[in-house]
């Protein structure tokens, strides 16, 4: 690793971000801030009523107070340079740096199409078996099946972190996205990427077909069950407690999918940032909506809160 380094005459990059639009620099940074603090906000609150609560203490809420707590550091792993950077000249980070950011996003990335995955399976054991349900997914389980998410998510990237660093780069280094990721410094190098390029691929279909093979089968189980279901009320019911995370999953597995199953090529990365921007951004900010908005359970909650801080106020 350090002979790696010591061949590299890189010594930092350039972030290009969104320099094409210098106009729009005020207004970007204005949508991009607010968007930021919201999703940090309404994960960070949705975490806390899930913790507050005690009826929300099942295996399904605690699964999305894990999603939520990813979701925010997947945002704050990137957003706040970037933001910071708008107001930069030159917008420079360290190699090393740069190394950590992927590693880091990455990490987080990988975790969540396990976590996601995860989740499917708890929606097949509620729909499916609803008496043994507490019996499947037992504390136990749950707390196995999260740590292992992260563990996994953990060594995928590591394994990518490890093949990178074996990378020379000799110029030039200018990196035309608003964070450091893989595609965008194969691009970059001198080096031979195929090695790194196929386990790019490899790690995007262990990681993210596997899961959404996974996330199919659970919801073939689950979509079999509820057809069995004679009211057609009841059917509509129990599709909705799986609703929400079947559009998390879409958009998530979508976007993702898109940028890193496709070759890296400098007529791509106008299309990466703009998925990028999705994925990093928009659906962090929108899952705890997806999850919470048309969910009874956590509108309850949210009642109860209220009345508690409302007696509270007045004792």
């Amino acid at each position: 690793m350090a002979g790696a380094r010591n061949n590299t005459a890189v010594t930092k990059f350039i972030l290009l971000g969104f320099s094409d639009f210098p106009k729009l620099k005020n207004v970007l940074f204005t949508v991009f801030l607010g968007s930021y603090l919201m999703t940090i906000t309404w994960n960070l609150s949705l975490i806390i009523l899930i913790r507050m609560d005690s009826y929300l203490h099942t295996p399904m809420y605690f699964f999305l107070s894990n999603l939520s707590f990813l979701d925010f550091c997947y945002v704050t792993s990137t957003i706040p340079k970037m933001l910071f950077d708008f107001f930069q000249q030159p917008k420079s980070i360290p190699f090393l740096g740069c190394t950590m950011q992927y590693f880091f996003f990455s990490s987080l990335g990988l975790t969540e199409c396990c976590l996601l995955a995860a989740m499917a399976y708890d929606r097949y054991a509620a729909i499916c078996n609803p008496l043994l349900y507490m019996t499947i997914m037992s504390t136990t389980l749950c707390v196995q099946m999260v740590v292992g998410s992260y563990i996994t998510g953990i060594l995928g990237s590591l394994i990518q972190l490890c093949a990178l660093f074996q990378l020379d780069f000799c110029g030039p280094n200018v990196i035309n996205h608003f964070f450091c990721d893989l595609p965008q410094l194969l691009v970059l190098s001198c080096s031979e990427t195929f090695y790194l390029q196929v386990m790019k691929f490899v790690i995007a279909v262990i990681f993210g077909v596997i899961s959404v093979v996974v996330i199919m089968v659970s919801y073939g189980y689950i979509i079999a069950t509820i057809l069995k279901i004679s009211s057609a009320e009841g059917r509509v019911k129990t599709f909705n407690t799986c609703a929400s995370h079947l559009t998390a999953v879409t958009l998530f597995f979508g976007s993702g999918l898109f940028v890193y199953m496709n070759p890296s090529s400098n007529k791509s990365l106008g299309n990466d940032k703009m998925a990028s921007i999705f994925y990093t951004m928009v659906i962090p900010m929108l899952n705890p909506l997806i999850y919470s908005l048309r969910n009874k359970e956590i509108k309850d909650a949210l009642r109860r809160y209220k009345k508690r801080a409302f007696i509270h106020c007045h004792s």
